[in-house]
């Protein structure tokens, strides 16, 4: 971006109560930095992102675009990058990123947040993702199959790249939380994506995770967004970190 701009991410839009959804901050500034050629973007988390308050996206080094708070502090930079190296395993299939979901909400693990715009329980198709991931049996995967409402949804019937951006955010903590289980309230500090094809909001989506490594605090997966017919739309990598026992 070649200009500063106020931007105020409001208070639904939240992962934690009063901080904003990383996926959607992510999306935000993801969309104000030209991609690399490999179309990757890198957003890195500094601080908390308020929501109901105003803060200051402006150009940053090598083409990326910060993100500071009133006092002038760094919250979040996007830089463009290299896409992600890993491969992506293929998408479980609908059913069983159905089976997957039912099994996390009736389920859940202890700690997490509801009212998460990403994955939380109390949000309805058209307040939230619903991206309500559980394990897949004999593979290594957490998955969802979910459904966007036509009110997350762009006139062309799309899911807005910043939702798709969501889309692959909480699907990694679910990968933390039930294939290395971890405590509740782990934050996203680095979320990679690469942006393939436009994402349909009108029919089933998959959305699902892996994990890449795990050192200590520091939790390494994998993410990825699929139609229902497993067609591969996005994918990306996101360290997330525990919090401190």
């Amino acid at each position: 971006m070649d200009s500063i701009e106020m931007i105020t991410v409001p208070e639904t839009l939240h992962g934690y109560p009063g901080v904003a959804f990383g996926g959607y901050v992510a999306g935000l500034l993801a969309a104000r930095t030209p991609a690399a050629e490999t179309g990757a973007v890198r957003v890195d988390f500094r601080r908390p992102v308020p929501t109901g308050t105003a803060v200051r996206a402006a150009p940053g080094p090598d083409g990326g675009t910060e993100l500071l708070g009133r006092d002038g502090v760094l919250l979040a930079a996007a830089t463009p990058v290299p896409a992600p190296a890993g491969e992506v395993p293929p998408a479980p299939t609908w059913a069983e990123a159905s089976k997957a979901a039912d099994a996390y909400r009736a389920d859940p693990p202890a700690g997490e947040s509801p009212d998460c715009f990403g994955c939380g329980l109390d949000r309805t198709a058209a307040t939230g993702l619903r991206l309500h991931c559980g394990t897949v049996p004999g593979r290594d995967i957490v998955a969802t199959a979910w459904t966007p409402g036509p009110e997350l949804a762009t006139e062309d019937g799309l899911l807005p790249p910043v939702l798709v951006w969501g889309a692959l955010d909480c699907p990694g903590n679910a990968a933390g939380r039930l294939l290395d289980p971890g405590p509740p309230g782990a934050f996203t500090a680095a979320l990679t994506a690469r942006l393939l094809r436009p994402v349909p909001a009108g029919g089933g989506l998959i959305s699902y995770a892996w994990l890449l490594g795990v050192e200590g605090r520091k939790v390494r997966v994998g993410t990825a967004l699929a139609t229902a017919e497993g067609e591969l739309r996005a994918h990306a990598e996101a360290l997330w970190v525990r919090p401190r026992p």
